[in-house]
């Protein structure tokens, strides 16, 4: 990513993973029925707080809620950014 961008406190930057494009037995799923993708890549994090560091790293897949984050663009690519307190997992 081209831009500088530095989440503050306990938030992170994450790159959602595409939207399924075929079902596992290979029926195409037309966009309007495309659900959200409830993973993503971590691209970038805050510093955390005093009293509680960033448990996630940078690269780092994951796994967050539905109704997570507020998505943003930069660099004309959409992002979504959460606290890590958002995020249920790693894998």
């Amino acid at each position: 990513m081209s831009t500088k961008f530095k989440p503050l406190a306990d938030r992170v930057l994450i790159e959602p993973a595409p939207a399924e494009q075929k079902t596992a037995s290979g029926i195409i799923i037309p966009d309007s029925a495309k659900e959200k993708p409830l993973k993503g890549k971590v691209i970038a994090i805050g510093s955390g707080k005093a009293d509680e560091p960033i448990t996630v790293k940078v690269g780092d897949d994951v796994l967050y809620g539905q109704y997570s984050g507020t998505e943003i663009k930069l660099d004309g690519k959409t992002f979504l950014i959460m606290r890590e307190s958002d995020i249920y997992g790693i894998f």
